[in-house]
């Protein structure tokens, strides 16, 4: 019978090796032919052939194995040799990246307001319900939480709603006067095309002696705020509520697609709403043990903003990964 190890010893690559197993061991090969063959054998003799086919057998397949893993080490180190790269080589294909395009818009943001002196101020995503809701004068079963739709822990922790919370910690370690934004990110249930599970918040809060803070002083720093960001636009303020302030207002900016003349984005309307504000309702002074003050405060949704800046329809698409929209930005 054939030397079937020797071969297998001097196999060169995995495909001689697969030719041999098959000659040897195949439906056709000659061990396999030797086993069947076993049959026609003399009952004395073939006890002795079996053992001795059976012994050859499992020798072949061992020697098979073995060098099937040493030619695929093999194998395997020429690919490595052969796909190295040499990261000291220089080369001219070399795309910079960019930053996030809702990122840019809140380094925008913080630098506008840090350059006029508003502190910037950080604070847990997880939080307690007296930070997220009490102590911003919205106690339990009030409707008003009805819209924010919270992403609850099973101990009542909760994921934040909005950034205002950092407000209230801030408040709790600093004394009046305080100016301060809290940039970072928040968590509600909801995705459609202008709503993702979470998204990012700007808020500010500035507090002063009774009397020394106004609605004037919150308009004219949001107008300045807006014509900065989206340049010549138009700025109005419309009533409306919110729990922590009052008086409230939902603020305007005329239509940065038709400039005021109406369209789709804009409902025809001219205008585009984009951030809420107010003077800071007295209960959440009290929370907080502030007394003879008064304040304003502001929240904007960063993503929102992002959407205008650059034209974005669908607000899911800023968190999908596609580096067609994202390569635009580089």
């Amino acid at each position: 019978m054939k030397d079937w190890i020797k071969d297998i010893t001097n196999a060169a690559s995995l495909d001689d090796l697969e030719t041999i197993r098959v000659a040897a061991l195949g439906k056709k090969g000659e061990i396999t032919a030797a086993f069947v063959s076993l049959k026609d054998a003399s009952a004395e003799d073939k006890p002795k052939i079996a053992k001795e086919l059976n012994e050859l057998k499992q020798s072949v397949q061992d020697a098979l194995v073995a060098k099937k893993n040493t030619l695929q080490d093999v194998a395997l180190m020429e690919a490595m040799q052969n796909e190295k790269i040499d990261v000291t080589r220089y080369s001219p294909k070399c795309e910079r990246g960019a930053l996030h395009p809702v990122m840019q818009v809140m380094d925008e943001i913080i630098e506008f307001f840090s350059k006029r002196n508003f502190s910037i101020e950080t604070g847990p995503m997880v939080e307690d319900d007296f930070n997220n809701f009490e102590a911003l004068n919205l106690p339990k079963h009030h409707p008003a939480r009805d819209m924010q739709d919270t992403f609850y822990f099973s101990d009542g922790m909760l994921l934040r709603t909005h950034t205002s919370p950092v407000q209230i910690r801030t408040m709790q370690k600093v004394k009046p006067p305080l100016r301060m934004i809290a940039p970072g990110t928040v968590f509600r249930r909801d995705f459609d095309i202008t709503h993702t599970p979470m998204f990012h918040q700007v808020e500010g809060l500035l507090v002063d002696e009774k009397g020394k803070v106004s609605f004037a002083n919150l308009k004219h720093v949001l107008e300045e705020f807006l014509t900065h960001m989206f340049g010549d636009v138009a700025v109005r303020f419309r009533p409306s509520f919110f729990p922590f302030t009052e008086p409230s207002a939902e603020v305007d900016i005329s239509c940065v697609f038709c400039k005021g003349d109406g369209c789709r984005v804009c409902s025809h309307t001219g205008w585009l709403e984009v951030l809420g504000c107010g003077m800071v309702d007295p209960n959440v002074f009290e929370a907080v043990n502030y007394e003879d003050v008064s304040g304003y405060a502001f929240g904007l949704g960063v993503e929102r903003f992002a959407m205008l800046l650059y034209g974005i329809g669908d607000l899911r698409s800023l968190f999908e990964g596609d580096l067609r929209l994202l390569e635009q930005f580089s």
